[in-house]
């Protein structure tokens, strides 16, 4: 399946299908949040943070990408992704685009 943050497919004709879209919450843990703050007091980057939402937004595309195959898509483009706090030490992840068939 082609991803593609664009809205066409160069040298090709496409169908679009629907919006699709991944969607995950994931929290954090107590030792996420034991390091994070102990990193606060030197500054640098949270991995533990970093891993976490790199972990999400691989959830969501896969969760994606199954939409979009379920509709019987070869492509999905102009795909965003989107973030939100739903509530404390929980974070939505969401990945969108447009499911679309190459002719």
């Amino acid at each position: 399946m082609k991803l593609l943050n664009i809205d066409h497919i160069p040298g090709k004709e496409i169908e679009a299908l629907a919006l699709v879209k991944g969607t995950v919450v994931l929290t954090k843990n107590v030792g996420r949040d034991f390091m994070a703050a102990m990193k606060t007091l030197v500054g640098g980057e949270l991995t533990g943070y970093t891993q976490m939402l790199n972990e999400a937004r691989q959830i969501a595309v896969k969760r994606m990408v199954d939409e979009a195959t379920a509709l019987g898509a070869d492509a999905v483009i102009n795909i965003r992704y989107g973030t939100s706090s739903v509530m404390a030490g929980a974070a939505e992840v969401i990945a969108y685009g447009t499911a679309v068939k190459i002719l």
